[in-house]
């Protein structure tokens, strides 16, 4: 298009100096040499400063060219610095989510043996308490066996009697074979005599005075309790001391 404008300006100048050499024809006026020369100088003068205006321009093109490739560079260098803290943004996602998908595996299984246990325990407790009740019968069988103690001429010509001894000796054994099996399963007795009434281990059945003995202190268990992994498996059935009156 600049070219184009000083075509267009070079055909204005000429088609100016046409006419007015016609003119000066026309009116049979010579006109001088020198002015002719100063008017071509001029002329000559006004194109190259025309010129030297649009080189500028040229210039200036290329430089905006130059530019554009410029931010062209620096964009292709940014987006290759997003993509890159995009990928690292999505590696760290996924870290986390292997994370989070291995902590989701063991509490799965966790929750798992749980309830298998949950279901062992279920089935078990039914057995331990079977097996208790048969120690209580035991040590009830124990008791009736060993007849209060006569006086000493009553001893003195009582024969003894081998056949009970060896019976009562065979409770014991068996009452020791159950404890010793039961403890292998984590199954003790609590133990409530002589300690204050605890109501989540022990059930108050009655209360009896009791001399030197602080108020709310079991005195006597009339059913032994028991505990399993250190949970409650059979309540105690107790006597508690009473103030006094």
């Amino acid at each position: 298009m600049l070219r184009q404008a000083r075509i267009e300006k070079q055909k204005f100048f000429a088609s100016f100096f046409q006419k007015r050499r016609s003119f000066f024809n026309f009116t049979e006026t010579r006109v001088d040499e020198h002015i002719k020369a100063a008017l071509i100088s001029q002329f000559s003068a006004y194109l190259e400063s025309e010129n030297a205006e649009q080189t500028p321009e040229e210039g200036s093109e290329a430089t905006d060219l130059y530019s554009v490739f410029v931010e062209l560079a620096g964009l292709r260098n940014e987006v290759r610095t997003e993509s890159r803290l995009v990928k690292d943004a999505l590696d760290q996602f996924r870290a986390v989510f292997d994370v989070l998908q291995a902590n989701q595996a063991t509490m799965q299984k966790d929750l798992d043996r749980a309830r298998a246990e949950a279901r062992g325990q279920a089935v078990v407790k039914p057995l331990l308490l079977d097996m208790i009740d048969v120690r209580d019968r035991l040590v009830a069988a124990l008791k009736l066996a060993a007849p209060p103690r006569p006086a000493w001429p009553a001893r003195l010509w009582r024969k003894a009697d081998k056949h009970d001894a060896a019976w009562e000796e065979g409770l014991r054994m068996t009452l020791r074979r159950l404890d010793q099996v039961l403890a292998d399963r984590l199954v003790v007795p609590i133990g409530s005599v002589g300690h204050p009434f605890d109501p989540v281990h022990a059930r108050a059945v009655g209360v009896a005075p009791a001399k030197n003995v602080a108020e709310g202190t079991v005195i006597e268990e009339i059913r032994t309790g028991f505990l399993w992994d250190g949970q409650v498996l059979r309540i105690a059935d107790v006597i508690v001391a009473k103030g006094a009156a």
